[in-house]
């Protein structure tokens, strides 16, 4: 007798086999590639000139001029990345900061009100991901 594999044999054995499993496997997926992705860009400038999102006050704390700047957060959005897929727990939490103070840079610069509501809504799905993060955690491990 043939042993049949259903094609929702695999999908459960990569995300799991619970909805917040599903969702984990998600969030965890999308914030390590995204950051990653961002991070990048902020060498190249393919996607937009990220200087500027850049407030002109965080400008002046930082040394260099605002695409050195920019390649500073690509570094720290790269690092971010990574943590997310070794250290999720950890990571969600970091990418959760990182996001609130990019919200305060873009609310402070008096414009780009859209993006930093749509960054309010990845800090949430961020936190979401640490929850579920925790729970998976076995004795709150990493």
């Amino acid at each position: 007798m043939a042993t049949m594999t259903s094609p929702n044999s695999t999908i459960n054995s990569i995300a799991g086999t619970t909805g917040a499993d599903r969702a984990f496997f998600l969030l965890r997926t999308v914030f390590t590639i995204a950051p990653i992705a961002f991070g990048l860009d902020k060498f190249f400038n393919l996607l937009t000139n990220w200087e500027f999102y850049l407030a002109p006050w965080i400008n002046n704390l930082v040394p260099g001029d605002a695409q050195q700047a920019m390649m500073i957060v690509g570094v720290i959005e790269i690092v971010a990345g990574i943590t997310v897929a070794v250290a999720p727990r950890f990571g969600a939490l970091l990418v959760a900061g990182w996001l609130a103070g990019i919200i305060v840079n873009l609310v402070s610069m008096g414009s780009f009100y859209d993006v930093a509501l749509r960054d309010f809504g990845l800090l949430v799905a961020a936190l979401a991901l640490a929850a579920l993060a925790f729970d998976r955690a076995p004795n709150n491990a990493s």
